[in-house]
């Protein structure tokens, strides 16, 4: 049955489109939530973090995963222990970059899942 949709294993660029699409709903949700946008898919060699966010003095790093069925967990279990060091690894990037000290700089992590339609946001994930 068509969707209208590129399917989760869509080549590159129909892939990256899709993701777009759940990570503009992540963002949209986020922001009806009280959170304010710093910047979207940043990107250094160590990494990509999806959306960065603002709460109050808190930086907020969210990871953005999307699965059409959670018949293998979904997508809140997607997030490996490599993906979630991979993720740290490129926030200190981030920090260093815009001369912020991780010790003084309020952050953490979320991830938005997307089953489907549902969104599903997990504060302080990792």
């Amino acid at each position: 049955m068509a969707t209208g949709f590129p399917s989760d294993k869509s080549p590159g660029s129909n892939k990256r489109a899709y993701g777009a699409i759940h990570e503009r709903r992540a963002e949209d949700y986020l922001q009806a939530q009280g959170l304010q946008p710093v910047t979207r898919n940043y990107q250094c060699k160590l990494g990509e973090i999806d959306l960065i966010m603002r709460q109050g003095n808190t930086l907020v790093f969210v990871e953005v995963r999307f699965r059409q069925r959670s018949q293998f967990g979904g997508a809140a279990v997607s997030v490996t222990r490599a993906k979630q060091a991979k993720l740290r690894r490129t926030a200190l990037c981030y920090l260093h970059m815009k001369g912020l000290n991780e010790a003084h700089q309020s952050c953490r992590f979320d991830l938005v899942a997307c089953d489907g339609d549902q969104i599903n946001w997990i504060q302080n994930a990792f």
